[in-house]
């Protein structure tokens, strides 16, 4: 009968862990410019998450998607984005090397916390 007790006793704290850790998993929870939102000027692209993340393993790319005039507009990546985590570990801001021009974007990302499972995401945003 202990040795029943101390199985359950073990299993629910093992389901307890496992639920933890699959909570864990850094979440967005504010971006700027806002998803889908039509802006003027961006200089930069910041991401804010649940928990801290890990530097080295977190980053994000921006990518011209349109252009004002251009059918069939090849995707660019853009390059001279330097990506940094903030002061307050949770937030990653992508620092463009000059104020984006007319044009459609997506800011794809992906993020690792200390659980060090890896998430994605794209954030989409137009300049008049």
């Amino acid at each position: 009968m202990n040795h029943a007790r101390q199985l359950v006793t073990f299993l629910f704290a093992s389901s307890l862990a496992l639920a933890a850790l699959a909570l864990a998993h850094p979440k967005v929870v504010s971006v700027e410019p806002v998803e889908g939102a039509t802006v003027a000027r961006v200089s930069k692209v910041t991401l804010t998450f649940s928990e801290p993340l890990i530097a080295a393993m977190s980053g994000v790319d921006v990518v011209m998607t349109g252009m004002p005039g251009m059918e069939n507009h090849a995707a660019m990546k853009l390059s001279g984005v330097r990506v940094i985590v903030g002061p307050d570990g949770k937030t990653l801001v992508a620092n463009l090397a000059r104020p984006l021009p007319a044009g459609s974007y997506e800011a794809d990302w992906h993020a690792v916390s200390t659980d060090t499972h890896r998430v994605t995401g794209k954030l989409t945003f137009t300049v008049k």
